[in-house]
């Protein structure tokens, strides 16, 4: 098991108090694409998938933020299988 997989098992066992260099991390493992112009946001997603994420990077990340994280990591999980 990765460091990835292992973050996002603790995010789902528990969604607040999370940075977005977590979100990152995992996002990299998952093949998700991430945008940031610069900004205060980072947007997650991924092709073939209509929904795209914008999250706040401002610490720490709201638990919406990281279930809907979840939510898009899950779907992509569906399309490959």
């Amino acid at each position: 098991m990765t460091t990835a997989d292992k973050t996002l098992d603790r995010m789902r066992n528990n969604p607040r108090d999370w940075r977005i260099d977590d979100l990152l991390t995992v996002a990299e493992r998952y093949g998700i694409e991430v945008r940031n112009n610069g900004g205060s946001h980072h947007v997650f997603s991924v092709r073939g998938i209509a929904d795209s994420l914008c999250v706040p990077t401002h610490p720490p990340i709201k638990p919406v933020y990281v279930k809907r994280f979840i939510v898009l990591i899950n779907t992509i999980k569906e399309k490959t299988s």
